[in-house]
């Protein structure tokens, strides 16, 4: 659907209301109240829009506190609302405001150009050098950034190695369709002959590449992809469990460090072995344009360093338990108050004031990144203000939803009806499912809109696994929705999946069936390495960071 479809629009919004109109009008379940009747009713409202993209995903998530309100299942607006203030939120807005400033000063762009300037010396190690470059921006800068613009630096890079000629005719052969010819981008035309095959596999699998990598890369932070935001966000909100950024880096680092070497081995050597075997002038564009950035300025370089101190203080910021075993054992001379001031707890501050949030806690260093970018005379108003904030309401929507189907015992009531099957199979199955639900389930609408919907149902049937998985109901519950996540972020088999998915779509250079025949084997194999990796995880590091 299109924004030139309006009257689809109004009939898939029309259908939205009878469905919840149904849904709050029927008799209630048993074990279900009227409350948790109605904010289930409000999740069918907005999955629904969410699914079918009637209403951009904002906008939907707007209308979740309206909807909440007339049912009643809030008393008030203003607690409707409450979740559009979850601090989590504030970290986005600091991590998408610092991701400004890295792209303002092209940093983002020299890290890419850097890595592929060392590494691009074959055409598998080409591949492999864009999606290190965009695995590691998209930790970082959101997957949607990254994605667009490592795109066209892809692209110019397969022009230097196959010729200009070639990368413009698959995009014209592309939206050409049956067509004899094509407009080509110069004002002449290219030749479309049925049957005629203009993609080289290298350029195959380093469009592919760099969608996936965007994807796969967002999951090693906390801040790299909607859905670790949603989890982070709806944890907190229904059972007051916090994830930190330093926490997160021990779960989405060793995921990013397994699973993006595993795409690439497919990508260039069993779905689209490159057929070339020179991309010498290709590494040495890439040096050229390295050199054409020049020396970063003053303020790049004060970016530069306000960007590694934040991230720094993100990961020290979570090291708390080492630092108090190294203050009681002697080997470190902090007293306590000064402990409690940099990382948190109830005693007593430097200031004198009983209970303190902890100045390293991540959202507050975050928060104090924006500042010291308006101070080092890095960025203005105006820099700092054009973000996502449609993901910014998204969240804030699906926080309200969240808190709403679980105060209600609309999200436990689910759990009990359609999970209760499973209780006492296989820990490895009930992960199996999970991610195979939720990747299935992303693949039909965005990944942010799965996690949105998907996560809260997670959380809730912790307490129907927490006897198989030998866990407490929260454990377990932390346990399942961390995995559900993760799984959002490995859906590549269309377009609609993930923001890079489309974006590279979008970009003409690539049919639509070639990413079907990469996505459907990689969502079968990462079905599986996921649920392996994810249960090795949970046996061997999970219990050390998450509970």
């Amino acid at each position: 659907m299109t924004q030139t479809d309006p009257r689809r629009r109004l009939v898939l919004f029309v259908i939205a209301l009878i469905g919840t109109a149904v849904i709050a009008a029927a008799p209630t379940p048993a074990g279900l109240s009227v409350r948790g009747q109605f904010a289930f009713a409000t999740m069918f409202f907005a999955g629904f829009l969410w699914v079918t993209g009637t209403l951009p995903l904002a906008v939907t998530a707007l209308s979740i506190p309206v909807v909440l309100t007339i049912f009643g299942v809030y008393a008030d607006l203003d607690a409707a609302l409450a979740g559009f203030a979850n601090h989590l939120i504030f970290l986005f807005i600091a991590g998408f405001m610092l991701a400004n400033a890295l792209q303002k000063y092209d940093i983002d762009r020299r890290i890419a150009l850097w890595i592929m300037s060392v590494m691009g010396s074959s055409p598998r190690r080409l591949v492999l050098a864009v999606m290190l470059a965009t695995a590691f921006l998209s930790m970082w800068v959101s997957n949607t950034a990254t994605a667009a613009m490592m795109t066209p630096i892809a692209l110019g890079v397969l022009s230097q190695v196959l010729g200009r000629e070639t990368v413009e005719a698959a995009s014209a052969a592309t939206t050409a369709g049956s067509s004899d010819s094509s407009p080509a981008p110069d004002g002449g035309t290219v030749a479309v002959e049925d049957g005629d095959e203009p993609f080289t596999n290298l350029h195959v699998s380093m469009l592919l590449g760099t969608a996936y990598a965007a994807s796969v890369g967002g999951v090693g932070t906390l801040i790299g992809t909607p859905p670790n935001a949603v989890l982070a966000s709806q944890l907190n909100e229904i059972l007051g469990y916090e994830i930190g950024f330093a926490q997160w880096l021990l779960i989405g680092v060793p995921i990013v460090a397994i699973t993006l070497p595993l795409v690439w081995y497919v990508l260039t050597y069993l779905l689209y072995p490159p057929q070339i075997d020179d991309v010498t002038e290709a590494q040495e564009m890439a040096q050229q344009y390295l050199e054409e950035e020049g020396e970063l300025s003053p303020r790049g370089k004060r970016v530069a360093l306000i960007f590694t101190g934040t991230a720094l203080l993100w990961v020290v910021g979570g090291l708390g338990d080492g630092v108090k075993y190294l203050i009681d054992n002697g080997y470190l001379p902090l007293s306590d108050a000064w402990f409690t001031t940099l990382y948190g707890g109830e005693g007593t501050s430097v200031f004198g004031i009983d209970g303190h949030q902890g100045t390293l806690y991540y959202v507050v260093v975050g928060l104090l990144s924006v500042p010291a970018l308006v101070l080092a005379d890095t960025m203005e108003w105006d820099d700092l203000v054009d973000i996502d904030w449609g993901t910014i309401l998204l969240f804030g929507g699906g926080i309200a939803l969240a808190d709403a189907l679980a105060t209600t015992g609309a999200t436990e009531w689910i759990a009990d009806s359609v999970f209760t099957s499973l209780t006492g199979a296989p820990i490895v199955l009930v992960v199996g499912i999970v991610v195979l639900l939720v990747i299935f389930l992303t693949e039909m609408t965005s990944n942010t809109a799965t996690a949105t919907i998907i996560i809260p149902i997670l959380i809730s049937i912790g307490s129907v696994f927490a006897a198989t998985l030998g866990l407490t109901d929260v454990a377990a519950a932390v346990f399942l929705s961390v995995s559900g996540a993760i799984a959002a972020s490995f859906a590549f088999a269309l377009p609609v999946a993930t923001p890079p998915n489309a974006i590279v779509f979008g970009s003409g250079y690539l049919k639509q069936e070639q990413m079907m025949r990469a996505g459907v084997v990689l969502n079968l194999i990462m079905t599986v390495v996921l649920t392996g990796l994810i249960w090795l995880l949970f046996q061997f590091v999970w219990p050390h960071v998450l509970w």
